[in-house]
């Protein structure tokens, strides 16, 4: 095999690591950030600070992965969804692993650098939060529920980066943002309830038992009621509301996919959960155009 070919092959191996043909959690990382950088600064908050928040959350999905691979690498082999995943399957190693990670938060962490020394401050607790989510699937009953904190950081630091202070609006929003991320991941983690329980693995998923399809609506009407009282106490544009009531019919949507339980279905619905953090930035962008 030639050298160009190698190399290709593997780069492949690398975006594999990263998720790179699964961009949807990227999605599900970036669309808060936006939403609460748009209310932050009121309107369109310019270029800059649009792409250090998109492409952030980029790198920090993709180091997250990096990082989660290496912690669980010994799991994945006995999960049948995750055995071949590339440090699982030893394609790469978790030292070359490691290092991925560390680059690619190393250049999140230089994007932060631009934005100011209190988003900075809470770039560092999100990234040691993140860091630590992948230990506690070993002991904590909820792991998605730090999952969610980790994901919704991106609303803190908005604030931070735009205002210099974190308002209590904004901890609402990142209150009821978790309650979401609780809710695609359970979804997420349902595909697995069976290799989970056989090797030790905590999730929400298993923790809810025989209410686990009640307790993912929960979720859902949660995350849509937090952020709507929180929109509502900053006196949005009425245009806003119709944003939970299309967030409403889509956790409809969702119910119908994982209450069968399949795998395939519980997926399908993980992977369509970003269209309802993109309701929520859009319905705000639009309240702040007409406004």
């Amino acid at each position: 095999m030639t050298r160009p070919m190698l190399a290709h092959r593997r780069l492949a191996l690398y975006l594999d690591l990263i998720r790179w043909k699964m961009p949807e959690g990227w999605y599900l990382l970036m669309w808060p950030g936006l939403s609460a950088l748009w209310l932050a600064a009121g309107g369109f908050p310019g270029w800059r600070l649009m792409f250090v928040f998109a492409f952030g959350a980029f790198l920090m999905h993709a180091a997250g992965c990096c990082v989660n691979d290496v912690t669980d690498f010994k799991f994945d082999r006995h999960v049948k969804r995750t055995v071949g995943r590339v440090v699982a399957s030893g394609s790469i190693s978790r030292k070359e692993a490691l290092l991925a990670g560390a680059a690619i938060a190393l250049t999140a962490f230089a994007l932060a650098l631009t934005l100011g020394q209190h988003a900075v401050m809470w770039s560092l607790a999100c990234l040691g939060i993140t860091l630590f989510y992948p230990f506690t699937k070993r002991f904590f009953a909820l792991p998605q529920m730090v999952l969610g904190m980790a994901y919704s950081g991106a609303i803190i630091m908005a604030f931070a980066a735009v205002r210099d202070h974190v308002p209590p609006i904004a901890w609402l929003l990142w209150l009821g943002n978790i309650f979401w991320v609780m809710a695609f991941d359970t979804e997420y983690a349902m595909q697995d309830i069976q290799d989970d329980l056989k090797i030790g693995m905590k999730t929400t998923a298993i923790t809810l038992g025989n209410n686990l399809i009640a307790g993912i609506i929960g979720f859902y009407i949660a995350y849509i009621a937090i952020w709507t009282l929180a929109l509502s106490l900053c006196g949005i544009h009425p245009i806003f509301y119709i944003a939970p009531v299309l967030a409403l019919i889509q956790t409809w949507w969702f119910w119908t996919q994982f209450r069968t339980r399949d795998e395939a279905k519980c997926f399908n619905a993980f992977l369509k959960n970003h269209w309802m953090g993109a309701t929520f930035f859009f319905g705000i962008v639009a309240a702040l155009l007409v406004a």
